[in-house]
């Protein structure tokens, strides 16, 4: 089968995790698999190295006017992918995202999750990636009901996989080497922005320094197609007033994600909206205790391998007790969770899903 699989951006985001992973294991399974994206800012590689029995077509994506808005530029990255890509040699066309969806019209669409955009432009591109699929998949049950509910779509779930191995067997020195530099630290990966609950994460450690003055907040990632400088500049301002002064590290070198993660005291993962929580699972894989924001979707994904807080006060309370609690229970239970979690099952799966297409 001829499949291209197509996303967005180079860089390390979920759903460019995702679908690099997933095209290794399509690959892997016997298939011809192509990835596109955009090559943002000169990109000529993804932000890791791919497996090379996955064809990769990086089409150029000059920046932008600096006054380009959010709107134009996803309308600009949507009609260069178009001209770009030519569906005629692939048997499917899947694309990962609302842009990847936009610029290639019929396709197989996963959804990991559902925005809810002001803009108008951005508005129309979500309805649109939404409607005009002939196919849906999304990686967990809650995130498929409210296709249901919304559009009245009909999607087949198939959960995320995890690297498991890479990030339950890292290296102790470079684990060592995160916590000499950092100390104890509780680790929450995604970036600064809205959808990641990034100021109730930081309320939270404002209480949880209280108690504990010696843990860092550590926040890694960031790679984002929107522009959330307000919105960082709001995070910025109440750190100065809580007297707070997390870590920030932005993107870090993939070689260096495990490490991190498994240095971690505990995993934070307030995300406001989320369609799976791949990260929070990397999170598990490592044996890292995980504290999440009480939403369906991360109860039905997580269950009892983490613990879950609705506010920041709860949030503080459970990063807390995850610091200096025995959680050895639940760390085996996410430990087992995500080896179940495989990228060859998830793959097995697509496969079936896309003979079944008509």
């Amino acid at each position: 089968m001829n499949i291209a699989l197509l996303s967005y951006s180079t860089r390390p985001r979920g759903g460019v995790v995702h679908t690099l992973a997933l095209a290794e294991a399509l690959a892997a399974a016997g298939q011809d698999v192509t990835v596109w994206t955009l090559g943002r800012g000169g990109d000529a590689a993804f932000f890791r190295v791919v497996d090379p029995a996955v064809r990769q077509r990086i089409v150029p994506f000059a920046d932008g006017s600096p006054r380009e808005t959010v709107g134009e530029r996803v309308q600009r990255s949507i009609a260069v992918l178009r001209e770009a890509f030519d569906p005629g040699p692939y048997d499917i066309v899947h694309a990962q995202d609302c842009i990847s969806a936009n610029a290639v019209g019929r396709c197989v669409r996963t959804v990991h999750h559902i925005d809810h955009f002001t803009t108008p432009e951005l508005a129309a591109c979500h309805e649109r990636a939404i409607t005009r699929p002939h196919a849906h998949i999304c990686v967990s049950s809650a995130v498929a009901g409210e296709l249901a509910g919304g559009w009245g779509i009909k999607a087949t779930v198939i959960p995320n996989g995890v690297d498991h191995e890479r990030f339950a067997a890292t290296d102790p020195a470079a684990r060592a080497r995160w916590r000499d530099r950092l100390g104890r630290y509780v680790l929450t990966v995604g970036g600064i922005e809205p959808r990641k609950g990034s100021l109730d994460l930081l309320e939270a450690y404002a209480l949880l320094r209280d108690r504990h003055p010696r843990t860092r907040l550590v926040i890694a990632g960031g790679e984002t197609l929107f522009d959330y400088r307000d919105y960082r500049a709001r995070w910025e301002a109440r750190a100065a007033g809580l007297g707070v002064e997390p870590v920030v590290l932005g993107p870090v070198p993939d070689d260096d994600l495990p490490p991190l993660v498994a240095a971690a005291g505990a995993f934070a993962f307030p995300s406001r909206k989320e369609g799976f929580g791949l990260a929070a699972m990397e999170a598990l894989a490592a044996g890292v205790p995980l504290v999440v924001r009480d939403l369906p979707v991360l109860r039905e994904v997580f269950g009892p391998a983490a613990r879950f807080a609705a506010t920041p006060e709860a949030l503080a309370g459970e990063l807390g007790e995850a610091l200096i609690g025995d959680d050895a229970i639940r760390r085996a239970a996410g430990r087992d969770l995500a080896a179940r979690h495989t990228w060859s099952a998830a793959a097995s799966r697509h496969l079936d899903f896309y003979a079944g297409l008509s």
